[in-house]
């Protein structure tokens, strides 16, 4: 079984009598890429300064690598790296001097410290403009210094709130590719805080809805498209010409489809089926005489989940 490096328990915060977190509950494990994703103002970095111990919880407890957020929170920060939406730096030090500051307030050796950073600013891309002051670097290079910050105490955990804010696309997938490399290669867990559903769905392996403060479905994206959609079937698209007059009548007949209905162009199939059919389906139609030109699988995005779950502006509870 995975192991559980966050443990949050019915986690929440009050504001006076607002409630900013209510009741959460998650767990997120070793080496995944979990992100919270939602609207600004939901919670999250709330929720991000409860798990470091920069703010105290109303009710409930996170219990991150083994530590206890609010009793034990210089054992947390030890373990956990966080890089906020808007990083400060020593403006007139360069990206290498300030990495090298960081290792040195955190214990590391001088000579030690140097080295790692060299490391840690090539892994990040920055090995060219490890010499250049810091109020120089664009916003993408900023995030990326920021990354070899977090990273220069080796932790068990990145907390990024809002990485990908304000960066050019290409910055964009630089960063995103670093992300993956982290959690698949070097085995960090990534806590990743976003509103960028496109850019969630690409890095995350599973992604939690968080709305008013409460987390109201949380997976894989199949796994809430079918929380979020009662009548969640797996579509088929299948553009054919010279197709038999029974084709819709036998393909209805194959055990596991649920329905079939032709396009508007009439040479489209849509086929609907409990369970994954393809091979099957493609098949069946080329032995049945038609040609088959295109053969394809809709999946439900984070964008068809996100604006169904919040269309008309109201959020709905699913179990």
């Amino acid at each position: 079984m995975t192991e559980a490096i966050i443990e949050i328990t019915d986690l929440t915060k009050y504001y006076s009598q607002k409630c900013a977190v209510d009741h959460l509950n998650v767990t997120i494990h070793r080496g995944e890429v979990f992100g919270l994703l939602g609207p600004n103002g939901a919670g999250k970095s709330t929720t991000i300064l409860m798990l470091l111990g920069l703010s105290e919880p109303s009710e409930g407890q996170a219990i991150v690598c083994g530590y206890h957020s609010t009793r034990q929170p210089i054992e947390v920060k030890r373990k956990v790296g966080y890089l906020p939406d808007n990083i400060g730096f020593y403006e007139e030090r360069t990206g290498l001097e300030n990495i090298v500051y960081t290792a040195l307030i955190n214990g590391v050796p001088k000579q030690e410290a140097t080295e790692r950073a060299e490391r840690l600013l090539k892994q990040v891309g920055l090995e060219q403009a490890k010499d250049k002051k810091a109020g120089h670097y664009s916003r993408g290079m900023r995030q990326r210094l920021g990354l070899a910050d977090v990273l220069i105490k080796d932790p068990e955990v990145i907390i990024l709130d809002e990485p990908t804010l304000g960066i050019d696309p290409q910055g964009v997938q630089e960063l995103l590719r670093i992300i993956r490399y982290l959690s698949k290669e070097k085995g960090i867990t990534v806590l990743l805080s976003s509103h960028q559903l496109h850019q969630v769905q690409q890095i995350c392996d599973r992604v939690g809805l968080f709305v008013e403060g409460r987390l109201l479905a949380e997976g894989d994206v199949q796994t809430l498209a079918r929380k979020l959609f009662p009548d969640y079937k797996l579509t088929y698209y299948a553009n054919v010409s010279n197709q038999p007059s029974d084709l819709i009548e036998k393909l209805q007949k194959v055990d596991g489809v649920f329905s079939v209905e032709e396009g508007e162009s009439g040479q489209q199939l849509i086929i609907k089926t409990e369970v994954d059919l393809s091979a099957r389906l493609a098949g069946f139609i080329v032995q049945s005489g038609a040609s088959l030109h295109e053969f394809g699988l809709k999946e439900y995005g984070l964008d068809d989940i996100y604006h169904h779950y919040f269309e008309g502006g109201v959020s709905r509870e699913v179990s």
